[in-house]
């Protein structure tokens, strides 16, 4: 915590983890297995770091979820919008 920022024209997305698998069906199953646990624990670590349930961040980021800097900071996957020294 607090060392996570952006400037205040930034977008943040997130969306859950992407790949592929060809090949055999066998190998195909071991790499889906892993994409599975993978998205597990991206889950998991998106959910300490922001507060909110696994569920909610499984849930917006099923698809492309794309915040603007203090959507982001309220969310909670950034600690601070930086703005211009005065």
């Amino acid at each position: 915590p607090g060392k996570r920022s952006a400037l205040p024209h930034a977008r943040i997305m997130i969306h859950q983890p992407l790949g592929g698998a060809q090949g055999q069906a066998s190998d195909m199953e071991i790499t889906i297995k892993q994409m599975i646990e993978i998205k597990k624990d991206l889950y998991q670590i998106f959910s300490k770091h922001t507060g909110k349930n696994p569920t909610t961040i499984e849930k917006d980021a099923d698809r492309d979820f794309w915040m603007r800097a203090t959507q982001a900071r309220d969310y909670g996957i950034i600690d601070e919008v930086l703005e211009k020294k005065q």
